[in-house]
C-alpha cells in the first residue's frame, strides 16, 4: 500500500524538489484551514529546528500557493511574515479562512 503522505507528491510533480522542500510542503499541507503555524513550528516538525529561514525560502518559492497553503505560516511572534503576493493578500486569505470556519459551525 502506498504511503498517503507521498501520494500527493507524485500527483503534483514534486519529484524535482529537494527532500527538504518536500518535507516543508507536506508539513504545510497538514495545517488545518483557518489555523496558522510558525516557520519555527514547520522547521521543528521536519526535524530541522534551526532551519526557520530555509523553511521561509522554500515557501517563498511555492509554485502551488492555492494548493499548498503557505499563507498559513507566520512568524513565531505572531507577525504575518512574507508572502509572494504581499502581506495584504496573506491577511485577506487568513481572515477569509477564519470566517469560513466560523460560518460552518
Amino acid at each position: 500500500m502506498a504511503n498517503k503522505k507521498h501520494e500527493s507528491i507524485k500527483i503534483f510533480g514534486f519529484r524535482k524538489l529537494t527532500p527538504f522542500a518536500k518535507k516543508v510542503y507536506n508539513t504545510v499541507l497538514s495545517i488545518p484551514i483557518g489555523q496558522v503555524r510558525s516557520y519555527r513550528w514547520v522547521a521543528k516538525k521536519i526535524g530541522k529546528p534551526h532551519a526557520t529561514r530555509a523553511v521561509g525560502q522554500v515557501l517563498k518559492h511555492n509554485p502551488w500557493p492555492l494548493i499548498i497553503p503557505c499563507h498559513r505560516v507566520i512568524c513565531a511572534d505572531g507577525k504575518l511574515g512574507g508572502y509572494a503576493s504581499g502581506q495584504k493578500k496573506k491577511k485577506t486569505l487568513l481572515d477569509l479562512e477564519k470566517q469560513i470556519i466560523k460560518d460552518m459551525v
